[in-house]
């Protein structure tokens, strides 16, 4: 992406992965606040978020906890009730909800939805999970689908959300191997015209065809910043086959002090400290159930669950940052290590810098 495009860009857009579930997101014993994860907590983060200028708010789903001496993911908040409280007490910043297919019937999902759209007046967004931790549903005794005929599901699902959201209420009609849709009925539908935005996270060929058809954004897991400009081209082009534009968002773990040295004692502090138990559970799941991290390291494990981290001083991080957008980022999931405290350091120090630099051009909700 050349600089001429990155001028015609919006700006890069700033969201926090929420510590909505106990000890995220560094699988390590070394969390300056260990219960973030309480609502309160999501709250005090959330308020903070919007004074500072941040654009939306992204929670992960959890069912159950990867066990180890931090209970990694162990407490969660379940994000469809988890939004509606924060939509309720903020007023500008967008928060979305993470749902899992398998668990979701999407007609309820729609009507959830658009309430949330309504009590938000417009700033709820979805995030689309196929399903890839068995652990997570056996507990439920709901079987995962073969990975093509799960991603088939998942198109499905979306189609019909849009659908119940689009189409003259008590008309749409769906007929699928998973689903059937017969006089559909939602209302109110959603504020967003035509629809809320909708994200998916999936890296194989079948799940990025279902992003390029379907979705808004796609949640991208770069293992190092100059491999994003290959995957963020990839889904630029897949998308335009369809005469489609999908934007994407990468995570990356921002860790800063005021000396590159300092910053990367603190990353050793995370790495030394790992839960070893907890992180052998994540990352057997994932390499059973998902391909989205096969080239990344167990030290990216630890230091963010496979986060791409980000460490230096204010001015080397907000550089980094500018880097991925260049590359063709359009927003990025913040993982902080102390969440409330360097949400309100990250607006004071590195936001300037974003100014400075025209990467962040405005601090309107998206």
């Amino acid at each position: 992406m050349d600089q001429d495009e990155n001028n015609e860009r919006d700006g890069l857009q700033l969201g926090i992965f929420m510590p909505n579930c106990s000890a995220t997101y560094h699988i390590s014993s070394y969390k300056p606040e260990p219960d973030d994860w309480t609502f309160a907590s999501n709250k005090r983060i959330a308020l903070a978020a919007e004074k500072a200028g941040f654009n939306f708010l992204f929670p992960v789903s959890r069912w159950r906890g990867f066990g180890g001496a931090t209970n990694y993911m162990g407490y969660s908040q379940e994000t469809m009730t988890w939004a509606a409280a924060l939509l309720a007490v903020t007023q500008t910043i967008r928060v979305y909800s993470t749902v899992h297919v398998p668990v979701f019937h999407p007609l309820v999902a729609a009507k959830m939805g658009a309430t949330l759209d309504h009590i938000s007046q417009g700033r709820w967004g979805i995030n689309i999970v196929s399903g890839w931790n068995a652990h997570d549903f056996d507990m439920m005794g709901v079987e995962l689908l073969p990975h093509q005929e799960r991603y088939a599901r998942t198109a499905d699902f979306i189609s019909i959300l849009k659908g119940l959201w689009t189409a003259e209420p008590g008309t749409f009609n769906y007929d699928s191997p998973w689903y059937r849709i017969t006089d559909g009925y939602v209302m109110p539908q959603p504020v967003q015209k035509p629809h809320p935005p909708i994200v998916n996270a999936g890296s194989s060929a079948d799940a990025r065809d279902v992003v390029a058809r379907l979705c808004d954004w796609i949640f991208l897991s770069p293992p190092s910043i100059e491999a994003t400009r290959e995957m963020t081209t990839d889904i630029r082009e897949r998308a335009r086959a369809y005469q489609r534009t999908v934007l994407s968002a990468g995570c990356p773990f921002v860790l800063w002090r005021e000396t590159e040295k300092e910053a990367e004692e603190e990353k050793r502090r995370i790495i030394d400290a790992a839960d070893d138990v907890a992180l052998e559970n994540w990352a057997r799941g994932l390499g059973l159930e998902s391909g989205s991290f096969d080239n990344y390291t167990k030290e990216m494990f630890v230091i963010g669950g496979g986060a791409l981290p980000i460490v230096g001083t204010a001015e080397q991080v907000a550089e980094k940052l500018a880097r991925l957008y260049t590359l063709g980022l359009d927003g990025v999931l913040l993982i902080f290590l102390s969440f409330y405290d360097d949400t309100v350091r990250f607006g004071k120090e590195i936001v300037p810098l974003l100014k400075q630099m025209d990467v962040v051009k405005s601090m309107d909700a998206y």
